[in-house]
């Protein structure tokens, strides 16, 4: 995707996952891979207002926090450029404070094998990370180790993150890691949900390589 059309396609998902109640304002951001730099929303901004060019681009060689741009990235770049550098596989990163996730988090747990669906996430938990404050090196540790092995995680008492190889199947998965947390609150609610095993999931998750939004579907 040439980048310009890149950076349009960032603005319509931040516009779409506050229509759809995934975000409120301006507190989640977007990030996506663009060959040597991360293109990532600017801090501060109301969506309806961003236009292409204020989105800002950071090396990915770098971590000194340097940007091209007319205005700062989100106040998160730092785990999203993180991310990015220590997983190859990882092109786009979406970060909200999504209602059900966040109540899950502010608990500090860890979503378990409630549903098949977390296979999608790459194991049989969604972890919790560890509350670190925002834009800290510390929230950034926190995240990457939560995020081993896992497409997806809850950062304590703040939001969720979801990161995947496009920007269309990053913005599913986060999504789907929304209602897979209001599941299983709901569960939590009646009590003692039934735990999937570690066997069904990994059978689950091989099936997934052919499941939901694939990546030549992607814009």
């Amino acid at each position: 995707m040439k980048e310009k059309h890149l950076r349009q396609d960032i603005i319509d998902k931040c516009r779409h996952m506050n229509a759809i109640g995934l975000n409120q304002g301006t507190s989640g951001n977007i990030s996506a891979r663009h060959k040597e730099v991360m293109l990532i929303t600017p801090s501060a901004v109301p969506y309806a207002e961003m236009k292409p060019d204020m989105i800002a681009a950071m090396p990915l060689d770098r971590s000194d926090g340097h940007y091209d741009g007319p205005l700062k990235p989100s106040v998160e770049w730092r785990f999203h450029l993180d991310i990015m550098k220590s997983r190859p596989d990882v092109n786009a990163v979406v970060h909200t404070h999504s209602t059900f996730a966040t109540v899950l988090a502010i608990t500090g747990r860890d979503i378990p094998a409630v549903h098949y669906m977390i296979a999608a996430f790459g194991g049989d938990t969604v972890r919790c990370a560890p509350y670190g404050r925002y834009g800290t090196r510390e929230l950034s540790d926190n995240a990457l180790k939560a995020l081993e092995g896992r497409n997806g995680c809850l950062l304590a008492n703040h939001g969720m993150i979801a990161a995947g190889p496009s920007l269309a199947r990053t913005m599913w998965l986060a999504e789907e890691l929304e209602l897979l947390s209001k599941q299983y609150f709901h569960a939590l609610q009646i009590g003692n949900p039934m735990i999937l095993s570690k066997k069904e999931i990994s059978g689950v998750g091989e099936n997934f390589k052919t499941y939901g939004l694939q990546d030549k579907r992607d814009g």
